[in-house]
């Protein structure tokens, strides 16, 4: 990515307080800079940046243009994420500059202050003293971690990966996944919507899958289903993610706990329970068109699916009452088992529903 940016553009400041912070807000704000700004705007347009994606990328132009984590970087970062619409408070922590971005949703792992109702978090570890700019901006939005459509970062293939489900043969396929979308999913702060827990995995199975992904692994996995009843193909693409993958506890593999975006099961070695449930309704949603909802047992995560053919609701099964309608169980985890089957020691009745898009 290239920004235009003046040739006099650079700039010093004279500490961290409120004076310096101005003066440099004021020459920042010179027509001069309009071409930035212009050019991260479209930057973020291009590329389909999604809100996190976008402030990434406006702490690289300013590490970039001005020392990395300098505070005339942090100053750069904050005035255009400031003018491209965002919340953002400044502060002095331990005498260093740093810009606290407001968020829809709570994040975890990171430290934040509380400013009129609001959170602000820190990109970095925080500080033991901290000064908070109140400065604020009209028509000023917080940032959403939902991520609408997959960033078009250059394509560095990793080892392709081949995948069969135990059952069916048929059901194949051989997937590579870009090693540069991986390292922007490893960067994304876990987070929930509305003091939920729960939803921290939707934010995950929401995402779509890249197109790149799909162009490998969607016609492969359409051959294997293709003529079969809608029950027939739910079935087997429950049996390609049951047994396609190995199971692993994130404790062991990661050191604690962490969901995988869909990509991210099909590249590493091991996934668990939370992992196999959002690639699951993620191609039951993209191949067969049908809703499905995330289902929380405590200690367990599984899916269900809503069957729109009157001979795949015959054959029955297990299945939840959601907003009047019926979601059959089909849990990615329980190998082997076949649709409608509930891992033993689950119940239903007091299961919780996470609602996907």
């Amino acid at each position: 990515m290239s920004v235009r940016m003046p040739s006099d553009g650079k700039f010093r400041m004279n500490g961290t307080g409120s004076n310096s912070v101005g003066d440099v807000w004021h020459t920042l704000s010179d027509a001069k800079y309009n071409n930035m700004l212009v050019d991260c705007m479209k930057l973020r347009q291009q590329y389909d940046l999604c809100d996190w994606a976008y402030l990434q990328m406006l702490q690289a132009l300013g590490n970039a243009y001005l020392g990395k984590g300098s505070n005339e970087a942090v100053m750069l970062t904050a005035f255009v994420y400031s003018q491209s619409g965002y919340k953002l408070r400044l502060a002095e922590v331990d005498g260093r500059l740093e810009m606290l971005f407001a968020s829809q949703h709570n994040v975890y792992d990171k430290p934040y202050v509380v400013c009129n109702g609001d959170k602000f978090y820190s990109m970095n570890e925080g500080g033991k003293s901290i000064k908070v700019n109140s400065a604020k901006f009209p028509k000023e939005r917080s940032l959403s971690l939902w991520v609408p459509g997959t960033p078009e970062v250059k394509e560095q293939p990793s080892a392709a990966r081949t995948l069969t489900a135990k059952s069916y043969a048929d059901m194949t396929a051989k997937v590579s996944v870009n090693k540069n979308l991986l390292d922007f999913y490893s960067s994304y702060p876990t987070s929930e919507v509305g003091g939920n827990f729960m939803t921290r995995w939707a934010m995950y199975a929401n995402t779509p899958m890249c197109a790149s992904v799909k162009t490998q692994l969607y016609p492969a996995l359409r051959r294997g289903i293709q003529g079969k009843s809608q029950r027939e193909s739910v079935e087997r693409l429950l049996n390609w993610v049951q047994t396609a993958f190995i199971y692993e506890y994130d404790d062991k593999v990661w050191g604690g706990d962490r969901a995988f975006f869909a990509e991210e099961s099909l590249h590493y070695p091991y996934c668990d329970c939370e992992d196999r449930s959002i690639l699951f309704t993620r191609l039951v949603r993209d191949l067969l068109g049908l809703k499905c909802v995330l289902v929380y047992y405590p200690g367990h995560l599984a899916s269900a699916v809503q069957f729109t053919d009157s001979e795949a609701l015959a054959k029955g099964g297990d299945y939840i009452n959601v907003n009047g309608s019926k979601f059959v169980i089909a849990d990615p985890t329980y190998i082997g088992a076949p649709v409608g089957s509930t891992m033993p020691d689950m119940d239903n009745a007091s299961a919780k529903v996470i609602l996907l898009q």
